[in-house]
């Protein structure tokens, strides 16, 4: 039942995320905190790692970029914002973290 639960959690995120990115931003700060990326990140403000509007704009006219992105979170990786280096995430789990992702490169 806990994972019918979950499943059904995941689909609304990941819609959610694909459909309103300002909307559901709710959804996606609660998700973002239980996956511990607010310890480093917050969407307008640089904590340790870069604001996440920041990343949108910078990132967000390479379609390209979006698998890079969640490989980078996923696996750790470092200089791209500085000399300031982004542990691995992978308690956060891919499929969040695709999500995340994708929600964060919509931000206006």
């Amino acid at each position: 039942m806990k994972r019918r639960a979950l499943l059904i959690s995941m689909l609304f995120l990941t819609q959610a995320a694909w459909a309103a990115p300002d909307k559901d931003m709710k959804a996606m700060l609660e998700l973002a905190d239980a996956s511990r990326c607010l310890v480093c990140h917050d969407v307008d403000a640089t904590v340790t790692g870069p604001a996440w509007r920041d990343v949108a704009r910078r990132y967000r006219d390479h379609k390209e970029i979006e698998e890079t992105l969640v490989k980078r979170v996923h696996e750790g990786s470092s200089g791209n914002w500085g000399k300031e280096t982004m542990s691995a995430n992978k308690r956060a789990g891919i499929d969040n973290i695709r999500v995340l992702v994708h929600w964060i490169l919509t931000l206006r």
